[in-house]
């Protein structure tokens, strides 16, 4: 290794994130090479355990000081010794070394078949009975396998998807975007709910027409049953007047029992005394429930496993 002096400089300060981007391009093929020569404070034998040629490691060395405009060893012959810059150096390296390492563990223990790692969101209405159900049935095969779980509306999920946060996903619209792809599930047939002591709850059965004068407790915009709830009522010919917008659907029921207002909401999982819930006749009012992933992403043998058993569901997913 021929010698090199301080006083080189080859690249420009870093100013900028480009400048940033440009030198750890730079430096990155070459960090694990210099930390095998300051392990070994001996280029052939650095070599040897690498399983490299004595030439490419010298050479990378030679680059890598000419990169920095820093000496980062001191050569003594066949051997070297590292400066003071080369230790200081060499610490950020096998920090930096240790973190790639333990990313890689990360993502080899995130797909392994057996105890891998499958991101699943949902929607609030499924979190009481069907999700459980289907995990429990899922992990009666692969008990190993883990999830991580996100409950939200569906919009914030199909982001997620998109942000790679997310594997998979239930929802209801069942999306149609060139980015994703959806299978429906199943259906759900939404109730008109209404408070125990209202001129409506000795019926079983209503057109929505029938509520058009009635104040609606629904989800707020953004959320898949609040669209389905406009919509409904637009087919029904009229647009709904809106006494509350809440996040989740079992609140809605509550404050139904309380008589702030009517809601369209899917069946509950435990019945909620202070309500009855109306068959809706005209229109159909019922919603698909669909699992959703990002096109042409590969997935790994756990999600693989999980989204084939979820297909497998389709028509007996819901409780």
């Amino acid at each position: 290794m021929a010698h090199q002096h301080s006083s080189r400089g080859r690249l420009s300060p870093l100013s900028d994130t480009e400048d940033m981007a440009d030198m750890s391009r730079l430096l990155a093929p070459r960090l694990a090479y210099f930390a095998g020569v300051a392990r070994t404070e001996h280029v052939t034998r650095a070599a040897r355990e690498m399983g490299v040629p004595q030439s490419t490691l010298s050479r990378a060395m030679v680059r890598l000081e000419q990169d920095l405009g820093v000496d980062l060893f001191a050569r003594h012959g066949r051997t070297v010794s590292l400066t003071p810059a080369g230790r200081t150096f060499l610490a950020s390296v096998e920090r930096a070394l240790a973190e790639v390492e333990r990313a890689a563990e990360e993502v080899r223990a995130d797909a392994d078949p057996a105890t891998g790692k499958v991101a699943f969101g949902f929607l609030h209405t499924m979190g009481a009975e069907t999700v459980p159900g289907l995990l429990q049935a899922f992990r009666a095969d692969h008990p190993r396998v883990r999830f991580s779980l996100v409950q939200n509306y569906g919009e914030a999920m199909l982001e997620g998807l998109r942000a790679g946060e997310l594997d998979l996903c239930l929802t209801s619209p069942v999306p149609d975007a060139p980015d994703l792809v959806a299978r429906r599930l199943d259906e759900q047939k939404l109730r008109l709910v209404v408070p125990a002591d209202h001129r409506l709850a000795t019926r079983r059965r209503i057109r929505l027409a029938e509520a058009a004068e009635e104040n609606f407790v629904t989800l707020e915009p953004g959320y898949g049953l609040r669209r389905i709830t406009d919509d409904l009522c637009r087919e029904a010919g009229f647009r709904p007047r809106i006494a509350f917008e809440g996040e989740e659907a079992e609140t809605l029921r509550g404050l139904v029992a309380a008589g702030l207002g009517v809601a369209l909401l899917p069946p509950p999982a435990v019945a909620r005394p202070g309500v009855r819930e109306l068959t809706v006749t005209a229109p159909r009012a019922a919603r698909e429930i669909g699992v959703a992933w990002l096109a042409d992403r590969p997935d790994t043998p756990p999600v693989a496993a999980f989204k084939k058993f979820l297909l497998s569901r389709r028509g007996t997913l819901l409780p």
